[in-house]
C-alpha cells in the first residue's frame, strides 16, 4: 500500500469516527448550572430554567423524558427562547415535555422553527453570512394552538410584547421580541407611565428573544434590560475543540455563541462590563432532524441561579 493510500485512509477512518460521535453526541444531553450576580444585595436566589431549541419530532421520546425530569430543579421561572418542535405532527410530543413546566409561572418567545418545520439544506451554508432559505416551500407548523396552549396554561407570550410577574415575592418586568432570524422582531412600546418607572420599581428586568441578533440586544440594552435569553445558535453545533464555535446563524459574533457573557461589552462584573447587561444564549437541546449531529458542543438546558451583586 502506497503511502498516499495511508494516509487517504486515515482520514477516512477518523472522519468515519468524527461523525460517529456527532451522532452519539447530539443525544448527550447536560444540564448547566450558572450563578448569575444580577440581583440587589440581601435578596434570595431566585431560579430560572431555561429551556430553547429542542426541536422535537415525534420520535424525540427520550429527549422528552429528560426534558420533563427537570421539574426536579424546582425553578421558580421557566424561560423558553423558541424553536420547540421540528414536524407538523409534534404536537403532543411537544406537549408532553413541556407539561410539568407549564404548571409553573414561565414565559416564552417563538422561533423560525415553531411556525415551520425546517428545510433540508446544505450544512456548508450555515458559514455563509446570511444561511436562510428563499421564502417559499415551507411546512407551516399549529404554532397559534401551541401560543394557545401555553397562554392558557398561564405562561406569558413576550414575542413582541411586555409583560410583568411576580415570581418567588419579586417583582418582574419582562420584554420580548418576535423571531428577529425571520425579520419579526418589533420591539415593543415602552410600558405606559403611571406614576412610577416601570425599571427602577422592578426587582429585575428581563429581555426574551429567540435569535440573539445585535439589534435586538441594542434594543434591550437601551430599554434597561438586566439580563437577556436568547437561543437560536446551537452553540455553533458543530465547534472545533479549543477554538469552539465557528458560526452563531446570526450577527452574533461567535464568542458570545453560548453561555452566560455581556452585551455590548464584557460581562458586567468584570472590567470593560460597564453599560452592559447579562446575555445567557442557550446552545439548546436539539437539532434539525436533516443534520442530527454535534461536535464538541453537547446539547443542554440551563438552570440560571441568579443571586446578588456582590457586595
Amino acid at each position: 500500500m502506497t503511502r498516499s493510500a495511508r494516509l487517504l485512509g486515515a482520514a477516512v477512518g477518523v472522519g468515519a469516527g468524527a461523525l460517529a460521535w456527532a451522532l452519539v453526541e447530539a443525544r448527550w444531553y447536560v444540564l448547566r448550572a450558572v450563578d448569575v450576580p444580577v440581583l440587589a444585595p440581601g435578596q434570595d436566589e431566585l431560579r430560572v430554567l431555561h429551556l430553547s431549541d429542542l426541536h422535537l419530532t415525534p420520535r424525540s421520546t427520550r429527549l422528552v423524558d429528560w426534558v420533563r425530569d427537570l421539574d426536579v430543579l424546582d425553578p421558580h421561572l421557566v424561560v423558553s427562547t423558541g424553536d420547540l418542535w421540528a414536524h407538523p405532527d409534534a404536537m403532543s410530543t411537544m406537549l408532553r415535555a413541556m407539561e410539568p413546566h407549564l404548571a409553573r409561572p414561565g414565559v416564552f418567545v417563538l422561533g423560525s422553527n415553531d411556525y415551520h418545520a425546517p428545510r433540508l439544506k446544505s450544512p456548508v451554508r450555515y458559514l455563509r453570512d446570511d444561511a436562510r432559505l428563499a421564502p417559499g416551500g415551507e411546512v407551516e407548523l399549529p404554532w397559534r394552538e401551541m401560543v394557545d396552549r401555553f397562554t392558557s396554561a398561564g405562561w406569558r407570550d413576550l414575542s413582541n410584547r411586555r409583560a410583568t410577574l411576580d415570581v418567588d415575592g419579586r417583582h418582574l418586568t419582562l420584554v420580548g421580541t418576535d423571531d428577529a432570524h425571520l425579520d419579526r422582531d418589533q420591539m415593543p412600546d415602552p410600558a405606559p407611565r403611571t406614576g412610577t418607572n416601570p425599571q427602577t420599581d422592578t426587582d429585575l428586568h428581563v429581555g426574551v428573544t429567540h435569535a440573539p441578533y445585535r439589534r435586538v440586544l441594542d434594543a434591550f440594552v437601551a430599554d434597561g434590560v438586566d439580563l437577556a435569553l436568547a437561543g437560536h445558535t446551537h452553540g455553533g453545533q458543530l465547534a472545533v475543540p479549543g477554538y469552539g464555535a465557528l458560526t452563531t446563524n446570526c450577527d452574533l459574533d461567535t464568542r458570545r455563541a453560548k453561555g452566560l457573557n455581556g452585551w455590548p461589552g464584557a460581562r458586567p462584573d468584570r472590567r470593560g462590563g460597564a453599560g452592559s447587561m447579562w446575555l445567557h444564549v442557550s446552545a439548546g437541546l436539539g437539532t434539525s432532524p436533516y443534520t442530527p449531529v454535534r461536535f464538541a458542543c453537547r446539547p443542554e438546558a440551563t438552570l440560571l441561579r441568579l443571586v446578588p451583586v456582590a457586595g
